[in-house]
């Protein structure tokens, strides 16, 4: 099978790493790739952008399937272009990408599905929205509608940080997206990624995960793409895993087939596990970053005939195998990221890769012959181990084999399922 893989994150790093293990795959290409991805891919200058340009290399190539990475290309209808071109594609048409897309759209349809979440409410103008923020006090979330790269949410701990937040969405911060703002209620508990493949009728269930947003050790600073991450998620038990999928993905599958938009893809999940159950933060539409290199390490199974049942209708029955080892990932950063960075800045070197070990490469380049930090996350090294204490200390002992003077990162990757383990 031919298999052209779109993205140049650690994401697509890590399923071109997967993919390329397939006996199933023939040829693998990317665009626009990463030099961590031109390991495992041919690299091809192909403007994604570009969908009809898509359309044509795959014809010209002969590609049997492809996979897209990131979300935008979805919301934008890259799918719905390939698959009118009778290509087979990974990934949810535009419509169905709206349950990343717009974040009221998905609050609107857990409303009508009973789906659990926060209450909320949609605005367009920035006076509406701090008058409701006033009348409902803080601690409150305040979020640009459509995509911001992970950036365009504040969990407002005070009211002149929510009202803040509004203003920073309607001054375009984060340009189109924050046109329309969603605010909603602060839920308490502890966060978790659930991932599922879907082709549009059949539900599998892959793995969790927990994902460190904010910049900073301790949770503390603003919200970033994710710093860290591990799987699978101790607060994801047996029993909450069941009540996910009931009470919120299975209600999802339905409703998004009743409107008329079924959904094929992956679903992530972002879920406050409260005192109440399972309550749905956001929907994305496609695998985390860095969730997907955590779980991508732990998956025995062969991905590529999972992502293409996926596609094609034809997931009922499929099957799952995974390590019982934890898998952690510390992302290392620009220094000024989330904010402003200096780029292409040398990396001077990098582990080694072991049957433990893997460094997934995000925002890298090569310049003059050497590799150059691009991107504000920039590595993601990951190991894994019988604990999550052991896959910490993996990971940070591989940490300090990077010598990139520019790089930072927390160092308390997994610091809540340690204290459960320690405890």
């Amino acid at each position: 099978m031919k298999v052209l893989l779109i993205g140049s994150g650690g994401r697509e790093h890590a399923l071109a790493w997967k993919i390329a293990q397939s006996p199933r795959l023939t040829k693998l290409y990317a665009a626009p790739g990463n030099p961590g991805i031109a390991q495992e891919a041919t690299i091809v200058g192909l403007d994604t952008e570009d969908h009809e340009a898509v359309v044509d290399f795959c014809r010209t190539h002969t590609i049997d399937f492809v996979v897209v990475g990131p979300e935008a290309p979805l919301v934008a209808g890259l799918g719905d272009v390939l698959r009118a071109a009778d290509i087979p594609v990974f990934g949810p048409s535009a419509a169905a990408a709206r349950l990343e897309g717009s974040k009221g759209f998905t609050k609107d349809l857990c409303a009508r599905y009973g789906i659990p979440t926060g209450a909320y409410k949609r605005f367009t103008d920035a006076d509406s929205a701090k008058t409701y923020v006033r009348e409902q006090g803080a601690p409150i979330v305040i979020k640009a509608d459509g995509l911001a790269a992970g950036k365009g949410v504040t969990v407002a701990m005070s009211l002149d940080e929510a009202l803040a937040a509004v203003d920073e969405c309607f001054a375009g911060t984060f340009g189109a997206a924050g046109a329309e703002v969603v605010v909603e209620a602060y839920l308490d508990g502890e966060e978790a990624s659930f991932f599922c493949l879907c082709d549009g009728k059949s539900v599998l269930p892959l793995a969790s995960a927990q994902d460190h947003k904010r910049v900073g050790d301790g949770d503390t600073g603003p919200n970033t793409g994710g710093m860290g991450a591990y799987s699978p998620a101790p607060v994801m038990t047996a029993e909450m895993v069941e009540r996910t999928m009931k009470e919120i993905i299975e209600p999802t599958v339905r409703g998004m087939a009743e409107s008329g938009h079924p959904f094929a893809g992956v679903f992530f999940a972002g879920l406050m596990i409260t005192e109440k159950g399972p309550e749905l933060i956001e929907y994305n539409v496609r695998f985390g970053d860095p969730e997907c290199q955590v779980l991508m390490m732990r998956l025995e199974s062969d991905l590529l005939p999972l992502l293409f049942a996926a596609a094609t209708g034809t997931l009922e029955g499929m099957k799952t195998e995974w390590r019982d080892d934890v898998a952690l990932t510390v992302v290392m950063a620009s220094r000024g990221y989330p904010g402003a960075y200096e780029k292409n800045t040398p990396i001077a070197a990098l582990p080694d890769a072991s049957a433990a070990t893997k460094v997934f490469h995000a925002g890298t380049a090569m310049k003059d012959g050497g590799l150059v930090a691009t991107g504000g996350r920039v590595l993601n090294v990951t190991a894994t181990g019988k604990t999550v204490g052991e896959a910490k200390d993996a990971a940070y002992a591989a940490i300090r084999d990077v010598s990139w003077e520019n790089g930072f990162y927390r160092n308390d990757i997994g610091w809540r399922a340690v204290a459960r383990e320690t405890a």
